[in-house]
């Protein structure tokens, strides 16, 4: 019996990098739509949005990657996801240049993210995966911001905002 299972991933692009999501914490993805700024919130916290009635706080990869701005595009889109903060689900949106496919990955096709010494903070990459003989970050978005972050997040999904 084996301990092999297959995982679906949703991949998108950011600059040349080819980096994917479980599909499980994707709850969907829009278009660019216009995100109202909010003042004295993190330079990566583009700020938010209003879908369907409620406000969800977006943020830019770009900046939480530190990969330099560009100019959103027709491509440009939010991936709506599902973070827990506190024990709490709540969606937050995520600013990519392009989304790619779905694919299917099993377990044993993912190696361990590089290790790149101790200053530099790898720990949001789950693994490392080919696609199209490319290389894959398989993130963890919980892992990608910090728990103070996410709190933020959280406390700036603020319906009145809209």
């Amino acid at each position: 019996m084996s301990d092999v299972t297959t995982l679906q991933y949703l991949t998108f692009g950011l600059g040349v990098e080819v980096f994917a999501l479980e599909t499980g914490s994707v709850r969907e993805v829009i278009e660019i739509v216009s995100v109202t700024r909010i003042p004295k919130t993190p330079p990566f916290m583009r700020g938010v949005i209003n879908l369907r009635g409620h406000a969800v706080p977006v943020v830019d990869l770009r900046i939480k990657f530190d990969i330099p701005q560009v100019a959103d595009t027709v491509n440009t889109c939010i991936i709506i996801v599902d973070v827990e903060v506190d024990g709490e689900s709540c969606f937050m949106g995520a600013i990519v240049d392009s989304v790619r496919e779905v694919f299917e990955m099993t377990s044993d096709q993912i190696k361990p993210p590089p290790h790149m010494g101790a200053s530099i903070k790898t720990d949001f990459i789950k693994g490392m995966g080919e696609q199209n003989e490319q290389f894959v970050m398989i993130i963890d978005i919980e892992k990608v911001f910090s728990s103070v972050e996410l709190q933020l997040v959280a406390n700036v999904n603020l319906d009145e905002v809209i």
